[in-house]
């Protein structure tokens, strides 16, 4: 906070609870999520309501670390200095975000694009196996259905974002509160939308395949790439509705609203990590 006695432009944060106790619901729902999936502890599958409590307390901390940050930004603390730091530490996370995507692409690629290397294999089941790509019995996504209307909606999303970010650095504040509304209710369609795609694939068991053993690697490379970009959806569409509820409340002006700039920035990456995920796993390497 600001101190009266500060001759700097730095902005000296007070100590925080909110490291700690965002890790510890952190790892409780890590823990919860695997209780769910495969049970732990002597508590059976299924079981939800240790996820919901961690997923809940980083619900909590997310909310109290933001108003910490937007109380400190409505006290004068965000300097242009302090702002410079801010805009570098965003581009740095987002900088890892990319890394952690290329992570799941390349294991993607290594499976989708050296497939046949394993065919030299002496063993015949796992010759077969990696015969083809996607595996022999795996029935894939159309991505001419659901996928590219996903595409599509978070294409306007990010048109509907950047108009209201230029509304506001032009003083249009009802401009700027029409787009963000519009970008949210998109980022809850595409949300909506690949959960019903989700339930489609389990339900009709289309990455299943007795025939081949690399069925399971194929959906799991699937599940991680599109599930945690879905993730990151999630957590952007909170972002912006944070600023949404900040824009209504009389926060931002032309020239002072970093923390809308910022989940802009996260906002197109999202887009465009999507539009890679769907050339790549939905369109080249899905059929």
């Amino acid at each position: 906070m600001s101190q009266a006695g500060v001759k700097h432009d730095y902005h000296l944060v007070n100590p925080s609870p909110w490291p700690l106790v965002g890790s510890f619901f952190a790892v409780l729902m890590a823990i919860g999520g695997i209780v769910w999936m495969k049970g732990l502890f002597g508590l059976e599958k299924h079981t939800l309501w240790l996820f919901l409590l961690g997923l809940g307390g980083v619900l909590y901390t997310m909310l109290g670390w933001w108003m910490d940050v937007v109380h400190e930004a409505n006290t004068g603390d965000h300097t242009p200095v302090v702002a410079i730091g801010l805009r570098y530490g965003m581009i740095l996370f987002i900088v890892s975000e990319v890394m952690f995507f290329v992570a799941w692409f390349w294991m993607f690629f290594e499976m989708a694009l050296f497939h046949g290397h394993r065919t030299v294999s002496g063993i015949e089941e796992v010759r077969t196996a990696w015969a083809t790509w996607p595996p022999k019995g795996v029935e894939t996504v159309s991505p001419w259905q659901l996928p590219l209307v996903n595409t599509l909606t978070l294409l306007l999303s990010g048109t509907t974002v950047t108009w209201s970010h230029h509304a506001l650095q032009v003083g249009d504040r009802k401009g700027a509160k029409t787009g963000l509304i519009l970008t949210v209710l998109l980022g809850l369609l595409f949300t909506s939308i690949q959960a019903y795609e989700y339930t489609h694939i389990v339900s009709e068991k289309l990455f299943f395949s007795p025939e081949a053993s690399a069925a399971g690697l194929y959906g799991s490379s699937f599940f991680m790439a599109t599930g945690f970009h879905g993730f990151h959806v999630i957590i952007g569409t909170i972002f912006l509705a944070v600023c949404l509820f900040r824009l209504i409340k009389g926060d931002f002006s032309p020239k002072q609203h970093f923390g809308f700039e910022a989940a802009a920035w996260y906002w197109h990456f999202v887009d465009v990590v999507w539009l890679f995920l769907f050339a790549f796993i939905y369109v080249i390497f899905g059929k």
